[in-house]
């Protein structure tokens, strides 16, 4: 079986609308430039700019995956409390 290995970001930004956008990627800064860019996520595009709030990196991609999809699975709050966490 191969394993995708490497750098893999899983991340919540804030759009301009308040609400919060779940996603991952292998380069970070370059996502939320295309977010901002009206190129990244069609939820994004009418809500720029976006601000990365959380962030958190994975040596595989299966991980940042299952990290993804669990993260979009939870409510606002749960959200904002991962949020807020890391910002302590």
């Amino acid at each position: 079986m191969f394993k995708r290995s490497g750098r893999f970001y899983v991340y919540i930004v804030e759009c301009a609308d308040g609400t919060y956008y779940t996603g991952y990627t292998p380069h970070i800064r370059r996502r939320i430039k295309l977010h901002n860019a009206g190129k990244g996520a069609r939820y994004t595009r009418d809500r720029r700019p976006v601000k990365l709030v959380w962030c958190k990196k994975y040596r595989y991609f299966k991980r940042a995956f299952k990290k993804e999809i669990a993260i979009k699975k939870l409510k606002r709050a749960e959200k904002e409390r991962m949020v807020n966490e890391d910002k302590k």
